[in-house]
């Protein structure tokens, strides 16, 4: 017997946006391996299948975060497999570098929609059956900590995330549901390995990484579950960077 609150998630269901790949689907396994069900989101149906079939008990909702609907949809296939939401994960996200005199506003209008609104718009969504004990965990970056150059829009929506964190923590603890963030700074993911093609780069982010490596999806994902768990019961509005001391310099 232990009177410290554990990592467990049995009984519990969580939804991960962006489950497909990279960091969503690493969390998805994650909260699988802790004995939570998982709904996998998502817009490619075959990718979130590929995933869920290293998972225990889950559902797969296909369907575009960004457009009006599907939130609604996702929570009401969640409260229909499983008849409960008790962790939401926004994994789901783009990144679309490019020099700002070069950068269209319909690039900056869609980081906005997929990054910032489609998460707002979700939590909405799930908010009247995550309460009264239900965890709010928002992927951000460590661009919303540190400007990056050609990444304007980009860093933009993860600074709003992360005062999105802070302002939902303040007005849902009251009811108990937990709001925080996870930073995550260089990762290898299939969004940016293109970038890791060049040696270069690959040897720049290397150098500027106090801790010596890029980060692996393997990395976040036991922080995700760290979050959603009862250890991190009396932990409201916090970001966590998980970025090899990037941001420590």
């Amino acid at each position: 017997m232990t009177a410290f609150p554990g990592f467990e998630l049995g009984g519990r269901v969580a939804v991960v946006t962006g489950a497909s790949s990279g960091i969503g689907a690493a969390i998805a396994e994650a909260l699988s391996q802790a004995g939570a069900r998982v709904v996998l989101t998502g817009r490619d149906e075959e990718r979130l299948r590929r995933v869920a079939d290293r998972l225990g008990e889950h559902h797969v909702v296909a369907a575009d975060l960004a457009e009006d609907g599907s939130a609604g949809t996702i929570v009401s296939e969640t409260l229909g497999a499983f008849g409960a939401l008790n962790v939401l994960v926004h994994s789901a996200g783009i990144f679309w570098p490019k020099p700002f005199a070069e950068a269209p506003l319909s690039e900056f209008d869609e980081q906005f929609r997929v990054n910032v609104r489609a998460p707002y718009a979700l939590t909405q969504a799930a908010l009247p059956h995550l309460k009264p004990d239900g965890s709010v965990i928002f992927i951000s970056s460590i661009a919303g900590r540190v400007g990056f150059p050609s990444s304007t829009a980009y860093c933009g929506t993860k600074g709003a995330v992360e005062l999105m964190t802070k302002s939902l923590a303040m007005e849902l603890a009251p009811v108990g549901v937990r709001v925080n963030a996870i930073a995550p700074g260089n990762v290898h993911t299939p969004m940016n390995e293109h970038f890791f093609e060049s040696e270069d780069y690959n040897r720049s982010m290397i150098e500027r990484t106090p801790f010596g490596r890029v980060g692996l999806v393997e990395d976040i994902a036991p922080v995700a579950v760290f979050l959603a768990s009862d250890a991190a019961r009396y932990i409201h509005g916090e970001s966590l960077l998980v970025d090899g001391g990037w941001a420590a310099q």
